[in-house]
């Protein structure tokens, strides 16, 4: 018995020695992350910590802390013992009114659909507008020319295929951007019997003592004609059908020295005068030049006031001619915007109407193409077609003529610089928000060297739009990787790379760019993003920052992953929603 209780009594010695060697442990706590200084603990070992009162953040909800700075594993005061030394880090989700989870949505079944062609041919566009099929045969919407009046904008557009002729001029209405209503007649037709105007070229309307006057190309493909573009015009009583004027014209200047390349006239209003101010893209020994001409409101009078903008090759690449030109002043300075051939869309600024203007620079990539700006008197939007492929199946261009209406708003930073932002009423239509794939987790976090990594984060549906922030490290590149057909090597990127400065779109896993545009990024700055997507159509948005119309074919029904390579990232804040 004496035995027995010895055994215990050293036992309970050991045990009390074990414990106080435990070793004092100190926990910090990530200012950084956690937005505010906490005091730091010294726990022992296997002991739980003092839970810290949960520290605020404006505009967010705190959602936990974590033992490492991608929120990959988290640790409970409350529950977790301390093993050792440590860090934590406060994970936070954007206090966004994001709502509840969609209790039940209706979703396209894309599951038979295994080709590229046959999901194009099933999706219903609606904010990124395609006329209707005329027989077969689906006809692309091509350089975009907004008219705003009332409440209404009118879009008339050059349409390619189906029942227009030698890209005739046609008509859809919106109030909102969200659903168009298609005329079906051409409110403008290409000459049948040949001449000047046997094929219409882009133009504008303007509204001049109550008639509506289009202004367009008349382009003479191929024809033995002395000009083969001229400036003509019709006229109506209504923005839904015009007459041509027959006799009048505007050609080329004689100083130009060509008779071939001078076309798109936009027109505006001189509310001072009440005259019209036409502008026209052109070329002058080799160079694109944009020229302005003055008109009196009846159109009897036409004069030529000069170049206004030139084109420099050495700033702005080898154009020769600057399509679908536009003017337009917003919160004091004066733009002038432009599309170069195969290129992107263009803008320069100036302190005066009509120029000097500074050196131009990009606002959106190559597939973005032919827009001009429509004002509502609150807003101002931009108005182009976003580019196609001439086959879906294709994973190395989209380069066909002709597409979809997209839009976007114009906003101006403080030093008169412009980006892209989504429209509103076209982002408030997506109000079904989605469970994510990640286990219902709002953050993801991508951690890569020289290989590829990837992270569950969307589904991509045939019409929905993403929300979330993100915060790197490194230099390397990261983004959204969407599946085209279950091998990664053809996954499809919109890319971030830090290093160049670059938002791209890319193919074949990152080895063939599609398009890009410029975006500058600091490692260890957040972020926010908004990407929305209908069809195989997408704009990408680093809010403030940068805009890239993308065209993705193959993707609906798949996974949408996250990505990096040589970078750490952490995706916060993530948000999914449909239409309802």
């Amino acid at each position: 018995m004496k035995k027995i209780f010895c055994a215990a009594l050293a036992l309970a010695l050991l045990l009390s020695l074990a414990a106080c060697a435990k070793a004092d442990c100190t926990v910090s706590f990530d200012a950084a992350s956690a937005g505010t200084e906490i005091a730091s603990q010294t726990v022992k070992e296997g002991e739980k910590l003092t839970a810290p009162a949960a520290p605020v953040r404006d505009g967010y909800t705190f959602i936990g802390w974590f033992k490492d700075a991608g929120l990959t594993e988290g640790f409970d005061p409350a529950k977790d013992k301390v093993e050792g030394s440590m860090t934590l880090y406060a994970g936070w989700d954007k206090a966004d009114g994001a709502g509840e989870y969609a209790s039940s949505v209706s979703d396209k079944d894309f599951s038979s659909l295994r080709t590229p062609g046959s999901q194009e041919e099933a999706y219903g566009y609606s904010a990124f507008f395609t006329p209707a099929v005329d027989g077969i045969s689906q006809p692309y919407v091509g350089d975009t020319m907004p008219y705003y009046e009332d409440g209404t904008y009118y879009i008339y557009y050059l349409k390619e295929g189906g029942d227009s002729y030698n890209h005739s001029a046609y008509l859809a209405t919106t109030t909102d951007f969200v659903t168009y209503t298609e005329v079906d007649a051409p409110v403008l037709e290409a000459n049948r019997d040949g001449g000047q105007d046997s094929w219409i070229g882009t133009g504008s309307v303007v509204k001049v003592d109550g008639k509506y006057i289009f202004f367009y190309t008349g382009h003479c493909n191929g024809a033995v004609l002395e000009y083969q573009e001229k400036i003509m015009a019709a006229v109506g009583s209504t923005p839904y059908a015009f007459e041509k004027l027959e006799g009048w014209d505007i050609t080329p200047p004689a100083e130009l020295g060509q008779k071939q390349d001078f076309r798109d006239p936009q027109g505006y209003v001189d509310p001072a005068t009440g005259d019209i101010i036409l502008t026209v893209t052109a070329s002058q020994n080799g160079t694109a030049r944009i020229l302005k001409y003055t008109l009196s409101p009846d159109l009897e009078k036409v004069q030529y006031d000069g170049v206004i903008f030139t084109n420099d090759e050495a700033k702005n690449g080898d154009f020769w001619n600057l399509e679908c030109s536009d003017t337009f002043e917003l919160g004091g300075k004066y733009y002038i915007t432009y599309s170069a051939q195969d290129d992107t869309l263009w803008y320069a600024v100036a302190d005066t109407p009509y120029g000097p203007y500074g050196d131009p620079v990009r606002l959106d990539g190559k597939l973005f193409y032919a827009a001009k700006h429509v004002e509502d008197g609150e807003k101002v939007y931009m108005v182009g077609w976003a580019r196609r492929s001439e086959s879906p199946s294709s994973t190395t261009d989209v380069a066909a003529w002709g597409g979809n209406v997209a839009v976007q708003e114009v906003l101006q930073n403080p030093d008169g610089t412009l980006y892209l932002d989504p429209v509103d009423t076209v982002a408030e239509s997506f109000t079904a928000r989605r469970e994510l794939p990640c286990a219902g987790k709002t953050h993801a976090f991508v951690s890569a060297g020289s290989a590829y990594n990837y992270a569950d984060a969307f589904t991509c549906y045939e019409s929905f739009l993403l929300t979330g922030e993100f915060t790197f490290t490194g230099t390397g590149s990261f983004g959204l990787s969407f599946d085209y057909n279950g091998k990664a090597e053809k996954n499809k990127f919109i890319t971030l790379s830090p290093s160049e400065g670059l938002l791209k779109l890319q193919f074949n896993e990152g080895s063939t760019t599609i398009t890009e545009t410029a975006c500058p990024l600091e490692a260890g700055k957040t972020y926010a993003f908004t990407y929305l997507q209908e069809g195989s159509v997408g704009i990408f948005y680093v809010d403030g920052v940068a805009a890239l119309t993308v065209r993705l074919y193959g993707a609906s029904g798949k996974t949408v992953r996250v990505f990096a390579e040589n970078n750490e990232v952490l995706f916060t804040s993530l948000r999914e929603y449909t239409r309802p």
